[in-house]
C-alpha cells in the first residue's frame, strides 16, 4: 500500500443490515450521517454513509444467502494489505477462515472476507487508488476513532493479527477480573485494542467507535430512534465517554464523545 494507507491500517467500515433504509434513518438521527448511492459498477444498492467532510463507511443489505446461513446484521472493518491473495493464504495458514474469496471490483480494488481463529470477521483490501482513506480519523466528527476486538483468546488473537499486519502491543490497562485491555499500535500510534469477551456477551467480533459531539445527546437519540444501549455512557481514560448499543436491526455499534 501507499504511505497514506500502510499495510495493516483500517481504511473502511461497512454495515450489513436487514433493513438498509431503516439503518440509514437510525444512524442519520444518532450520528448525523447522510447517505448517498455508490456509483461503482458491481455494487447495486450499495450506499455511502457520509460525515460532514465526506464518506466514512458503507451500507448494504445483508445478503440473503448469508442470512440463511445464520449471519446477523453487523459492522465490519476493512484492513489495508499490500497483496490480498497472499494475505488470505497467510491467514488460512495461521488458522483463519475464508468467508468470501478475493474479488476485484473496478475502480474500488481487490478484497476478501476472513475470520480470525476465534471467529471475528474482517475484510482485507488493496484499494484501486493510493489516495488516503479518512474513514479512521479519531479527531474528526462522525469518523471512526477506535477499533476494538472482543475475543475468547486475546493472546492468540494478538499473535494472529501481528503476524498478518505487523501490529504491536501498546499500553496495557488492567480491568480487574475482566482481564487486560491491550492497546494495538501501528507505526507508533494506537488505533485500537484487544480485550477478553464477556462469557455472557456476543460472540467474538470487532466493534468500531464513531465520534459524536455529545455522548448524552447521542444516547437520547439512540433511544428515540429505536435502538438499545448495552453499556454506558461510561468514562474512559482521557475524559471522553463511550456508549455501546444495538441498532433497531440488531447490529452492535459504539460511540465516543464528550459529556
Amino acid at each position: 500500500m501507499s504511505d497514506a494507507n500502510p499495510h495493516g491500517s483500517f481504511i473502511w467500515y461497512e454495515l450489513m443490515s436487514s433493513d438498509p433504509d431503516a439503518a440509514a434513518d437510525f444512524y442519520g438521527a444518532v450520528i448525523g450521517w447522510t447517505t448517498a448511492p455508490f456509483g461503482g459498477d458491481g455494487a447495486p444498492g450499495y450506499r455511502l454513509f457520509q460525515a460532514a467532510d465526506g464518506a466514512v463507511a458503507g451500507l448494504m443489505a445483508l445478503p440473503v444467502e448469508a442470512a440463511a446461513a445464520g449471519a446477523r446484521p453487523g459492522w465490519f472493518g476493512y484492513i489495508a494489505v499490500d497483496d490480498v491473495d497472499a494475505c488470505v493464504a497467510a491467514a488460512e495458514a495461521e488458522g483463519g477462515r475464508l468467508y468470501a474469496p478475493p474479488i476485484e471490483m473496478p475502480d474500488v480494488g481487490r478484497f476478501a472476507m476472513l475470520a480470525d481463529p476465534q471467529g471475528a470477521a474482517f475484510y482485507v483490501m488493496r484499494g484501486a487508488s493510493d489516495a488516503p482513506s479518512a474513514a479512521f480519523a479519531p479527531d474528526q466528527q462522525g469518523h471512526c476513532a477506535w477499533n476494538e476486538l472482543s475475543t475468547d483468546d486475546p493472546d492468540a488473537a494478538r499473535a494472529f493479527y501481528s503476524r498478518l499486519f505487523g501490529w504491536s502491543d501498546g499500553e496495557r490497562l488492567s480491568m480487574g477480573e475482566a482481564g487486560d485491555y491491550q492497546m494495538l499500535d501501528l507505526g507508533g500510534s494506537s488505533f485500537g485494542a484487544v480485550m477478553r469477551r464477556m462469557p455472557d456477551g456476543p460472540p467474538p467480533a470487532w466493534t468500531f467507535y464513531m465520534t459524536v459531539p455529545s455522548i448524552d445527546a447521542a444516547a437520547a437519540k439512540v433511544r428515540a430512534a429505536g435502538g438499545a444501549t448495552l453499556h454506558g455512557p461510561s468514562e474512559i481514560p482521557g475524559g471522553d465517554f463511550i456508549l455501546i448499543g444495538t441498532d433497531p436491526q440488531g447490529a452492535v455499534f459504539a460511540l465516543v464523545g464528550p459529556r
